[in-house]
């Protein structure tokens, strides 16, 4: 059987793929709409909370912030910046490598992040609503869709 031609119009998805989508971006957009707020309360900017938070699991280079925030390097270095003025990051040497500087966030900085992960509510009671089995049936399609990470080089 030929492959479809270029020139033979897409094929629309079917409609419940179409509403899946939709319940999707809903999801993100108050996902992201109540994160905006969180790191309002906080007198945080939205890249400044998610740069903490991605902090709070562990201290990382700047590089490999820079490419889990999608961003440049140089803007990574002013968020880290504004973040140490106010005692939430600290720059610290690489332990691997003494050249390389890690950000890492202070104990003030996880507190904040925990404080902006405690205020995220809109999916906690629906999710406390399924069952335990439909979460981790939930978790591993989402995992399934988002699949595994980018490998990444150096940092």
């Amino acid at each position: 059987m030929a492959a479809p031609s270029s020139s033979q119009p897409a094929r629309r998805p079917d409609d419940l793929t179409m509403e899946v989508v939709d319940l999707i971006g809903a999801v993100v957009a108050r996902y992201h709409e109540e994160f905006e707020e969180a790191a309002a309360g906080h007198a945080l900017t939205g890249a400044q909370a998610k740069l903490l938070t991605l902090l709070s699991l562990g201290p990382l280079p700047m590089r490999k912030l820079a490419r889990k925030l999608r961003c440049e390097p140089s803007n990574v270095t002013g968020i880290v910046d504004r973040l140490e003025s106010r005692g939430l990051v600290e720059r610290r040497p690489d332990p691997a490598d003494r050249r390389v500087k890690v950000a890492a966030a202070t104990d003030e900085g996880r507190r904040v992040a925990r404080g902006l992960r405690d205020s995220l509510h809109f999916a906690r009671e629906p999710l406390a609503a399924l069952s335990a089995e439909e979460r981790l049936a939930l978790r591993d399609l989402l995992r399934r869709m988002v699949g595994p990470e980018p490998e990444s080089g150096p940092a």
